[in-house]
């Protein structure tokens, strides 16, 4: 498979790589069938979380007797010194591994600060130090903390969300992280499930030359079709160009990042979650979002006030309240199959 330099980290990584989250949804047999077809296909990088409940677990399990064959980053969600460093411990513990080969901070809220005695970048650059981690990156949601972290010169790469539905804003930090020799790691290369032409999706990403797409897998027939692709790869022809132009005049509006701007409303509605409905019912665990509560959490959304204020604090443009109804009906009808009764 065509492999990416992955910034001044000099590790070279699959154009296709796998994105672990939705691992979480299958059992451990099926998990392992999935990710040693990966590997046998080629695909040699391996994106998970901490907080990703079994899925470090799962790596561990299927991937351990080849791990010198293969690239793994995990991330860590704590802030403070001790609770990242338990957190790594535990990524290692789990994944059967002594050292990770990219660490990233897992969507902080600000940046973080390489000079906190007592914070989460001290205690990933001692476990470089000692060989537990080899590179550190970042990943975020929001452009203002994307962009601290390329000119702040602590992060080899950075993880962002990312597609054709994407802003200038976001092809530009892109950009800059091929200016600063960082690593450019795709999220959401499906815009969380709005997007489901792969073709187009493929053949986008080949002219982002310095971008590398980990596409989220949970089942064997998702895999075949990024390995098929992989092996015959799309031109960038005017069909395909056709697609992407009709699906951004379409989708755009509707691909929310998650990045919390539009937070706190007025009302309650907890607006980053539930403008992301779509992709959490079908991405990860859907369980925790079938519950009465969580039902009445996003009835909220009944009581919208049409104030306005989170479509004008949104940096990507989005009509937000028109994605939350959309999100609401969505969900009802998701939870008509599969809640509490």
């Amino acid at each position: 498979m065509e492999k990416i330099r992955l910034g001044k980290t000099e590790l070279y990584v699959t154009r296709t790589s796998f994105g672990a989250l939705p691992i979480q949804r299958v059992d451990f047999e099926t998990a392992k069938a999935i990710l040693r077809r990966a590997y046998e296909a080629g695909i040699n990088y391996f994106d998970t979380a901490y907080v990703y409940s079994d899925s470090e677990d799962k790596i561990g399990y299927a991937l351990s007797d080849v791990r010198e064959n293969i690239i793994l980053s995990t991330k860590v969600w704590a802030t403070d010194y001790a609770g990242a460093r338990e957190q790594l411990e535990t990524s290692l513990r789990r994944m059967k591994t002594d050292y990770v080969d990219l660490i990233q901070f897992h969507n902080p809220a600000k940046m973080p600060d390489p000079n906190d005695e007592n914070g989460a970048y001290r205690a990933m650059a001692e476990a470089k130090e000692k060989g537990l981690v080899r590179h550190i990156g970042i990943t975020n949601h929001r452009l203002e903390v994307a962009r601290q972290a390329i000119e702040s010169g602590y992060f080899e790469t950075l993880q962002f969300p990312y597609s054709y539905l994407s802003s200038p804003a976001e092809f530009d930090l892109a950009e800059r992280c091929r200016a600063a020799d960082m690593g450019f790691i795709c999220m959401k290369a499906l815009s969380g499930g709005l997007l489901t032409n792969a073709r187009a999706v493929r053949a986008f990403f080949s002219r982002h030359d310095n971008v590398v797409p980990i596409y989220g897998i949970q089942s064997l027939e998702e895999l075949e079709q990024w390995i098929e692709l992989e092996n015959n790869v799309p031109a960038y022809d005017d069909a395909i160009a056709a697609v992407i132009e009709k699906d951004r005049k379409e989708l755009a509006g509707a691909f929310c990042r998650g990045c919390g701007y539009c937070m706190p409303c007025p009302v309650g509605i907890e607006i980053n979650s539930a403008a992301r409905m779509n992709m959490l019912l079908r991405r990860s665990p859907y369980q925790q979002y079938m519950t009465r509560e969580y039902y009445a959490k996003m009835h909220r959304i009944d009581e919208c006030l049409k104030c306005g204020k989170c479509k004008s604090k949104c940096p990507y443009g989005l009509d937000t309240p028109k994605v939350l109804e959309y999100m609401l009906k969505d969900y009802d009808a998701f939870y008509a199959e599969h809640g509490q009764a």
